[in-house]
């Protein structure tokens, strides 16, 4: 081939390469980027029941002054919500070596409120629970003291009140955790603080132990050890 014939040839190729270049970059820039599909979520809403006893509270009868026998229901909405009622007997029974005072008192109590998972892979086996709570109990109580101290006559005399009308209204903030021992049975925790919202203790100032809520107080600090059954 001479060379003005591969001078030719050569022209004539860049030509061409120059022609189809606009019409490669409009098609490369032409293309849409794929959308990303998200997977829909096939958890269904109602996901499961789950019932629990608080263990606890148990000990804490068995060991000392006052606890509580407490058993729950959990109902699970796509592994995310948690709506949930406690049902329990709280009970008390001491007498103070300082005063002597006596008090008594055994009675049932409720909780209704919900969790939620906190965790981003709602699925895991553990599970990060916030939640709230609403609490009520209707009691009676004995309180007796023998050392009461007489401001008129002088001298100490027996101080006594029995079957003391009383009801209590309070509200939980709860956090807890979630662990699956191996299904169905799980293990959980809970610590929880106690805003009394309102209470009536009729003629005494306050309740040394009230069921369901602990040590009488405008807030206390409570906590729970669960063994969960799920299915």
């Amino acid at each position: 081939m001479s060379p003005k014939n591969i001078s030719i040839f050569i022209s004539s190729l860049t030509i061409s390469l120059l022609m189809l270049m606009p019409v490669t970059a409009s098609a490369q820039f032409g293309k849409k980027k794929p959308k990303i599909i998200q997977e829909p979520d096939t958890v269904p809403l109602f996901n499961g029941v789950a019932v629990s006893a608080d263990l606890m509270g148990a000990g804490m009868k068995m060991l000392g002054d006052y606890g509580q026998y407490e058993a729950a229901v959990r109902v699970n909405l796509r592994d995310r919500y948690f709506p949930i009622l406690e049902l329990g007997i709280g009970q008390a029974e001491k007498t103070d070596v300082a005063t002597r005072t006596y008090y008594k008192t055994k009675a049932p109590y409720a909780r209704l409120g919900v969790d939620y998972n906190l965790l981003k892979d709602k699925h895991d086996i553990y599970r990060l629970y916030g939640g709230v709570r609403y609490g009520y109990t209707n009691f009676k109580f004995d309180l007796m003291n023998p050392t009461v101290h007489d401001p008129v006559w002088g001298g100490n005399v027996d101080y006594s009140a029995f079957e003391v009308k009383s009801h209590y209204h309070w509200a939980e903030v709860v956090f807890g955790v979630d662990v699956t021992i191996a299904s169905p049975f799980h293990l959980g925790w809970s610590v929880r603080y106690r805003n009394r919202l309102f209470h009536d203790t009729g003629e005494m100032d306050n309740a040394w132990y009230v069921p369901g809520y602990g040590k009488a107080g405008k807030s206390v600090i409570g906590g729970t050890f669960n063994l969960i059954f799920e299915f």
